[in-house]
C-alpha cells in the first residue's frame, strides 16, 4: 500500500524539522509527506529527507484544524493515511506498523504517544534517550505488546498519531469543517465511527514522541473556540464534549453551564492575567 504522512503546522518550524528527520529514518519510508500550513506562507528551505514533501496553504485566522486535515487528505496520493501531529516524532517503525495494520483490515488505528520533557532533544534523535524520558498520558490505557487491540470506547480516539485507509476516511466524510478553532473536531469524528462501522484499534509498535511545548490549564487561550465547538457538538450529537474543560471554566466563574441541560453561556471572558496564570511551567507535559 502507498502511504502518505500528513501533518499540520502553524509557527512550529523547529518541531516540524524534528518530525521530518524522524520520517527520513523510517524502516519503511512513506511515499510522501504532506504539510498543511495554517499560516500566511509555506515553510521555506525545508531539508531533504529522502521522500517527496509537498506543502499546501490552508487559510484562516482561527486554527482551521478540521479543514487542514481534510485538505491534506484530499491532496495525498497514499492508499494509507498516517496523521501525525507536528509536535510528534515518529519511532523508526511507526510507518511500517501503521501500513501493516491498514493492510490487514479496515479500521482506525491509534499509536502510542510518549510525552517528552523540555530539553529532551539534543543535537539529534536518540530513540533510546527518548524512550527513557518519555511518559504516556496518564488517562490513556496501556498499549498492547504485540498486534492490535480493539478499543470499544471510540471516545478514546485522539488525533496526535493515527492511521486509516483513504477510502475509509472518505466514507467517514473526513473532519466536520463546521468545527473551527481548537476543540471538538476529533471527538465528532470519534462519535461517527460506530455508526459507520469503523472499529478503533490500539496498535503495538507505532510509537511516537510528543515534543514539549508550554500548556495552559485550563486552555484559556482557546476559550471562545471551545465554547462555540462545545455548543456545535451538543447540537449535533445531543451531548456535551470537552466536559472537563467546561467544568474548569465553570469553576472559575467564566461560564454558566448545566451538564444535564442545553445551556452554556459565557459570563465573562478570561482576563489577560488569568490567561497568564494558567500557563504551566516546563515540568508540566500535558493538560
Amino acid at each position: 500500500m502507498t502511504v502518505s504522512v500528513l501533518t499540520l503546522t502553524r509557527n512550529r518550524r523547529a518541531h516540524l524539522l524534528n518530525l521530518m528527520e524522524s520520517l527520513g529514518r523510517q524502516s519503511r519510508r512513506p511515499d510522501e509527506l504532506v504539510i498543511a500550513c495554517m499560516q500566511p506562507e509555506t515553510e521555506a528551505d525545508l531539508p531533504e529527507i529522502g521522500i517527496p514533501v509537498r506543502q499546501i496553504l490552508v487559510p484562516g485566522d482561527a486554527l482551521p484544524l478540521a479543514a487542514a486535515r481534510n485538505r491534506a487528505a484530499e491532496a495525498a496520493i497514499g492508499e494509507t493515511l498516517v496523521f501525525l501531529d507536528v509536535d510528534c516524532i515518529a519511532s523508526s517503525g511507526l510507518v511500517a506498523r501503521f501500513t501493516e495494520a491498514c493492510s490487514q483490515q479496515d479500521g482506525l488505528f491509534l499509536g502510542e504517544v510518549l510525552y517528552l520533557p523540555g530539553g529532551a532533544l539534543g543535537s539529534g534523535l536518540d530513540y533510546a534517550q527518548l524512550d527513557a524520558v518519555g511518559i504516556p498520558h496518564p488517562s490513556k490505557p496501556a498499549m498492547p505488546r504485540t498486534g492490535l487491540r480493539r478499543e470499544p470506547d471510540t471516545g478514546e480516539f485522539w488525533g496526535l498519531s493515527f492511521a486509516v485507509r483513504k477510502t475509509t476516511w472518505h466514507r467517514l466524510g473526513g473532519m466536520d469543517e463546521r468545527f473551527v478553532g481548537y476543540g471538538g473536531e476529533e471527538t465528532d469524528l470519534a462519535a461517527r465511527l460506530d455508526p459507520a462501522g469503523v472499529p478503533l484499534f490500539w496498535t503495538a509498535g507505532a510509537r511516537a514522541y510528543h515534543q514539549h511545548h508550554r500548556v495552559h490549564v485550563p486552555p484559556l487561550p482557546h476559550f471562545d473556540a471551545i465554547l462555540a465547538n462545545a455548543r456545535r457538538f451538543r447540537a449535533k450529537h445531543g451531548r456535551w464534549c470537552m466536559d472537563y474543560w467546561l467544568g474548569q471554566f465553570a469553576e472559575r466563574g467564566l461560564i454558566d453551564w448545566d451538564p444535564a441541560a442545553d445551556r452554556l453561556a459565557a459570563r465573562r471572558r478570561p482576563t489577560p492575567e488569568e490567561t497568564a496564570a494558567a500557563r504551566q511551567p516546563d515540568s508540566i507535559r500535558f493538560s
